[in-house]
């Protein structure tokens, strides 16, 4: 996160001409630089998939801003600084999609968010009362709220410690794979993940738009159903 804003930093003030040449922090040269590191896997906490219907509906009754973020933040199961940094102009309203500039995001390549009837009435309704050009305004003018906002809204719920925003992204890779049939690859689309494979990466041309849409539009209903432990939800679709 850190290299990731300095890159930002940097571009940034390329574009101003204070300074000129290859940015050092971006993350081809940062790798280059140090080599192949070795390092042990620390993953964040995350809610377990069984539990987020009822996460959510009790997220529901929160009030203000920051639950919001962080309902949709969990539908779109996009990163915490793609949700926050979200631009009103960056939505199509009508067609329910949501576009991601390449700069904002991870891999540096433009990701379209299918956005679920439920992350549509978010969006909607924020861009309906819009006040600054950020879906999520913060605080202070032409500020996006904070990312201790969600954070704050999981404290209030009394469920601090408990898992992480990112840890969201983890339970909807989970339920993907235990809970319905689609294809691997349309969850790794989904979470925007690089594939890894060079020689399919120069063959993949589409984005599995389609695939998606349907995928994210069951993982909204799947989220709006409170399960008991033990208990599955049959999802049905057409692969």
């Amino acid at each position: 996160r850190i290299r990731s804003r300095l890159e930002r930093i940097l571009e940034r003030e390329t574009v101003l001409k204070h300074r000129s040449g290859d940015n050092p922090a971006r993350l081809t040269l940062v790798k280059t630089a140090l080599g192949k590191q070795s390092v042990s896997a620390n993953h964040l906490k995350a809610l377990p998939y069984t539990e987020v219907g009822a996460f959510m509906n009790d997220l529901k009754a929160q009030e203000g801003l920051g639950p919001m973020a962080l309902q949709f933040t969990i539908l779109t199961v996009v990163r915490t600084s793609e949700a926050l940094n979200a631009e009103v102009e960056e939505f199509d309203p009508q067609r329910g999609i949501w576009t991601i500039p390449p700069e904002r995001m991870k891999a540096r390549k433009e990701h379209r968010v299918p956005l679920s009837k439920r992350a549509r009435e978010i969006a909607n309704f924020l861009i309906d009362n819009q006040t600054s050009n950020y879906l999520f305004p913060g605080r202070k003018d032409g500020q996006p709220l904070s990312n201790m906002a969600m954070l704050s809204t999981i404290k209030r719920m009394g469920r601090s410690g408990e898992f992480t925003v990112h840890g969201f992204r983890s339970a909807f890779r989970d339920w993907a794979a235990e809970q319905t049939n689609y294809p691997r690859d349309v969850a790794e689309a989904v979470l925007a993940h690089t594939i890894p494979d060079a020689v399919e990466r120069a063959y993949r041309r589409g984005d599995l738009f389609e695939k998606r849409s349907r995928l994210m539009e069951e993982w909204a209903q799947y989220c709006s159903v409170i399960t008991m432990p033990g208990e599955i939800i049959p999802i049905r679709h057409r692969s």
